[in-house]
């Protein structure tokens, strides 16, 4: 015998990627949605959502209400059947009844007796029963659970197909004393409920219309639209931020929006200021190196024929030669320094281990300090005191502070002393440096660090202080002035973080 085998069913592999490939769509979709979009979107969902909160519940109300009207009209019918002179009702006035209270049987229930006042012929079997009574009060029934249950119960019916026969119980009037039974089809019910439930859909459905209409327009002219507004003059500064007429023009509103327009205006004048400053600066900077450059080349050429001017044997000539080489030497000094101020950043810091000491010797040896100058240069730091940091720019920064206490001292025409000292911390060099000189004139502290305005003495730039400052700060420390009077000499004090401590 031939058996027959059953081939296992093909299993579509790309059916998982085809749902990602659609809800990736589907997400990029509502990306690409603007703002008023999205608000509009969340605004008739909410909406909807508050609506769908009470539609259910109304439709449970109105199931119990036609529940109890149908008891009522059944207490009614068998009020009028009791009534009647023969004590038995007829079969036409049963069934007129029955059609009255659109039901199919009724009974009464007096002092736990249950007594069957009208019923039709032949009696449907009962598929679902309903209590409307009143809890007594030895039930533990919330309110909550109560109306949860005819909620459940209502939605019961919208699923259903109509063709189940329901008993209710309940007192359609408070303190009659009796309980009215009444067994009737579900249909009725259900085209009711069916009926009520779509007048309210559509009530719904305009309020939420309706609504969501007035809170859109109200948000967008409110938020939505000043937001935009922002957002545009935002991006289109941004293309040509050099353009003052792309600056926003703030409203007179005085709430969170207004002050974001007004800060934004003035962030975006400051910005345009600076950028237009930055600009002139540049092309400036741009002159004044090539100006400085030629310039330098004819001092350099300038200081080597004043060299020759030392073997002159003319005594006028040996008493304002060194002057005249000295100034060459500053003005040389000023364009080197004018020159690497104007790069556009220093170096990244190539940090070694390397002993102070003897930097601090190399910087007195490049200044031609000695313990036969005037201006001598004390290094109180220790053989063995070892600096994290860039040998070269470390050498320049102190041989910055070092030649501006050489100078302060040299103006005064007095001899004097420039000490380095240095200590070790936790992770960290503190390197003090001080003088004998006038000390820092109290004009020149408030921009002492800035180029070109923090100068102490006549005719310099402050660049001295200005490029030691940025080395510091490139190492993760810190150079300041130590407030001290100005007739003591001029401190400053150096920290240098480790590499580790630094991060």
């Amino acid at each position: 015998m031939d058996q027959k085998v059953e081939q296992p069913a093909e299993i579509d592999i790309a059916a998982p990627s085809r749902l990602r490939g659609t809800a990736a769509r589907v997400k990029a979709g509502l990306v690409k949605i603007g703002l008023p979009g999205k608000l509009l979107l969340l605004t008739l969902l909410f909406v909807m959502l508050a609506e769908v909160l009470i539609f259910v519940p109304s439709v449970a109300n109105y199931r119990v209400n036609w529940l109890t009207e149908r008891l009522r009209s059944a207490q009614l019918a068998s009020l009028a059947a009791e009534a009647s002179p023969q004590g038995a009702v007829p079969q036409g006035l049963r069934d007129e009844l029955l059609r009255t209270a659109q039901v199919r049987a009724v009974a009464l229930k007096r002092n736990d007796q249950r007594q069957l006042i009208l019923a039709a012929d032949p009696m449907p079997a009962i598929d679902a029963t309903y209590d409307l009574s009143p809890p007594s009060p030895d039930e533990m029934i919330s309110p909550v659970s109560r109306r949860v249950t005819q909620v459940w119960d209502a939605l019961a019916v919208f699923f259903s197909n109509g063709d189940r026969t329901l008993r209710v119980v309940g007192l359609p009037h408070e303190g009659a004393g009796a309980l009215i039974e009444v067994v009737l089809p579900e249909a009725p019910l259900r085209k009711a409920m069916l009926k009520f439930g779509l007048n309210i859909l559509v009530l719904s459905v305009i309020i939420s219309v309706f609504t969501a209409a007035l809170v859109y327009f109200a948000l967008s002219s409110l938020l939505v639209r000043p937001m935009l507004r922002l957002a545009s003059n935002m991006q289109r500064f941004s293309e040509r931020p050099e353009d003052a007429s792309r600056i926003i023009s703030p409203s007179e509103r005085k709430d969170e929006i207004g002050t974001a327009e007004r800060e934004l205006a003035h962030m975006q004048s400051e910005l345009h200021h600076l950028l237009n400053q930055r600009s002139r600066l540049a092309a400036l900077g741009l002159a004044v190196s090539k100006i400085n450059h030629d310039l330098r080349n004819l001092l350099a050429n300038t200081q080597l024929l004043s060299d020759r001017l030392v073997s002159s044997p003319d005594p006028t000539v040996q008493s304002f030669a060194p002057k005249l080489i000295a100034s060459l030497d500053r003005a040389i000094a000023f364009c080197n320094d004018t020159l690497r101020f104007g790069r556009a950043e220093e170096p990244a810091p190539r940090r070694e281990l390397i002993p102070l000491r003897s930097l601090a010797e190399e910087v007195g040896d490049g200044l031609g300090l000695s313990p036969s100058t005037r201006v001598v240069l004390a290094i109180a730091v220790d053989d063995s005191l070892i600096v994290d940091a860039d040998r070269d720019q470390l050498y320049r920064v102190l041989s910055n502070l070092v030649r501006n206490s050489l100078q302060a001292i040299e103006a005064q025409r007095s001899q004097g002393t420039i000490t380095i000292a240095a200590r070790r911390g936790v992770g960290t060099t503190h390197i003090r440096l001080s003088d004998t000189g006038p000390g820092v004139p109290a004009r020149a502290r408030a921009h002492l660090f800035q180029a070109f305005q923090g100068s102490a003495r006549k005719g310099g730039t402050g660049l001295g202080l200005t490029i030691a400052r940025e080395l510091v700060v490139a190492h993760g420390g810190d150079l300041r002035l130590v407030e001290s009077a100005v007739d003591q000499g001029a401190v400053f004090e150096i920290d240098i973080p480790d590499r580790s401590a630094s991060g």
